[in-house]
């Protein structure tokens, strides 16, 4: 009797696999044109201030109302990709963001221009709600950390571009310009990320369900995973949104094409990320994310004083901390969860948006009263809390497809 031979099951994808390389240029792709679209206006807030008649803080909404878009998406559409599959979703989510983008430089109004980053945030869902969900599902465990990394990575060079390009166009050619193009260019990288996306390979349909999220939040360890999203990504936002004012002014009276290369420090820390998710891999997670947090508090301290030098070394070293405390945070989720993954990284950047666009306009408030000194005591306090939150994780270990 001839038995005939089983066919092997997929593996999922480990270092060095040309599946894992093809994995982690999609998801840099990805990262690049969605923050690429949700920061484009970041660069801009003191032109769009000047042209629309509005304070610092209103301005900022453009970038708050975004992500407080995304905030409210992410676990509905994170809830969705358990349903009809993780890669439909973030390519149409993808796509539809693009297309919306390129409506922002045809808006004539403040409110207008507001209400299509509003939209343009509801679009770009889907591919942060389910990139962490879909590397947990493809990427073997022991590499996962990396592969979170590099998708990170990804998402800081786009959030690079997104404050460069409009940065240096807006000088030659007004910020209608600037935006379109960076929405053409969020087009291209949207196409590059359909092509290269491999399809899912052990993602399996499930009835949308939201009972997991209940289970989710009384896990203690992801509850503090989330206050750390939401306090460090608030705080990051913040320095971003409000330094480039302050760069602007007295004492320092820089170019305003030179005040939009700060975002070149995203690069820094972007390597960051990739490496930072590595150190976890090995040396413990907990460890790698207190470290983090005080490296970004550490330069933060830096900016304080109205010595350029500091000003920039301290950016550097703030950037760095943040990516790499959102590399170790948002990796330690898809780890964590051992169910309804998407769901879980929902809620996870649920958080991070959360705190983008609350703690971002706080910000705003904080650096009107009490200028560059009273933001970056509001910043600290924030970046205390994530500490607290960090230190009271226990560092886990990876067995199999476990996370203890």
């Amino acid at each position: 009797m001839t038995i005939a031979p089983s066919l092997e099951a997929p593996e999922r994808h480990r270092l060095g696999s040309p599946g894992l390389r093809r994995v982690n240029l999609a998801l840099f792709a990805a990262g690049l044109t969605t923050f690429m679209s949700l920061y484009c206006t970041q660069a801009l807030l003191p032109q769009l201030s000047e042209g629309f008649g509005v304070s610092p803080a209103r301005s900022s909404l453009l970038v708050s109302l975004a992500t407080g878009a995304v905030a409210l998406a992410v676990i509905p559409v994170s809830s969705l990709s358990e349903r009809y599959g993780r890669t439909r979703v973030m390519i149409v989510s993808s796509v539809a963001s693009a297309l919306v983008g390129l409506l922002i430089p045809l808006c004539t109004s403040f409110t207008a221009l507001a209400a299509v980053r509003t939209v343009q945030g509801l679009a770009l869902a889907g591919v942060p709600a389910v990139a962490m969900a879909y590397l947990a599902d493809e990427v073997h465990g022991e590499h996962l950390g990396s592969a979170m990394g590099r998708y990170v990575a990804g998402t800081g060079i786009g959030g690079v571009l997104g404050r460069i390009v409009p940065g240096l166009v807006t000088d030659v050619a007004g910020w209608r310009w600037a935006l379109a193009a960076t929405g053409f260019l969020a087009l291209a990288f949207t196409v590059a990320f359909w092509l290269l996306l491999p399809p899912s390979r052990f993602f399996r349909p499930a009835r949308v369900d939201y009972r997991p999220l209940l289970t989710h939040l009384r896990d203690p360890g992801l509850r503090r995973l989330y206050l750390v999203a939401l306090t460090a990504m608030a705080g990051f936002v913040t320095v971003y949104n409000f330094l480039t004012y302050r760069l602007l002014d007295a004492p320092f009276h820089l170019p305003y094409a030179v005040v939009s290369m700060i975002a070149v420090m995203n690069v820094a820390g972007s390597a960051a990320s990739a490496r930072a998710g590595i150190l976890a891999d090995r040396s413990g997670r907990r460890k790698v994310l207190v470290g983090s947090i005080a490296l970004a508090a550490a330069g933060l301290c830096l900016t304080l004083p109205a010595v350029l030098p500091l000003v920039g070394f301290g950016l550097l070293v703030f950037t760095v901390g943040f990516f790499g405390t959102h590399a170790v945070a948002s990796g330690w989720v898809g780890r964590r969860a051992s169910t309804a993954r998407a769901q879980a990284s929902g809620l996870y950047l649920f958080a991070y948006y959360l705190g983008s666009s609350i703690g971002g306009t706080a910000g705003g408030v904080a650096y009107e009263r009490g200028h560059w000194t009273g933001t970056g005591l509001y910043v600290l306090v924030l970046l205390g809390v994530a500490l607290l939150a960090a230190a009271g994780m226990k560092s886990a270990r990876w067995v199999g497809h476990r996370s203890f």
